[in-house]
């Protein structure tokens, strides 16, 4: 209860070359391109040197975009999960208080014929691997702020 008090409901919307999250409560907004940028070093441990624009003017480092395959919008699930990390902590980082977010997750690409239950499950672990502690996973028209309601969005995926 208390650490629901001090969490804020995330609207994160998913493109295969943008990622943008609303904070509900603040309507305060991050918009991204979903680039990670990852080097090897000398011992053959993969760390994460950029994210989003900046990943791009990195050398000697691999970028992946984990949203960019031919038939899936979510391509790579450990590198989704790390850009999500990433996200959550941009977002919280000047705040005293860093509880899990709540998370509607909104897939807008490559929805031809609906979301099958595999890829609703896989963006469901990504959010909650990176952090939230409850998360919806939503298709449908674009979700306005001002009458956004995540217990609403819950009961309705859950039927």
């Amino acid at each position: 209860m208390f650490k629901n008090f001090f969490s804020n409901t995330l609207y994160i919307q998913v493109w295969t070359h943008q990622i943008k999250v609303t904070v509900i409560e603040t309507g305060e907004v991050f918009s991204e391109r979903p680039l990670v940028a990852i080097q090897v070093n000398n011992k053959g441990v993969k760390s994460i040197v950029a994210i989003g624009h900046a990943a791009t003017k990195t050398q000697n480092a691999e970028v992946i975009n984990p949203f960019e395959h031919p038939r899936l919008l979510l391509a790579d699930f450990v590198v989704g999960e790390k850009l999500l990390q990433w996200i959550f902590h941009k977002i919280y980082q000047k705040k005293p208080f860093k509880p899990a977010p709540c998370v509607v997750i909104h897939p807008l690409e490559k929805l031809e014929g609906g979301l099958t239950d595999i890829e609703r499950r896989a963006f469901k672990e990504l959010a909650l691997g990176a952090g939230a502690q409850d998360v919806v996973v939503y298709q449908g028209a674009e979700l306005s702020i001002q009458n956004f309601d995540f217990k609403a969005l819950k009961k309705q995926e859950d039927k």
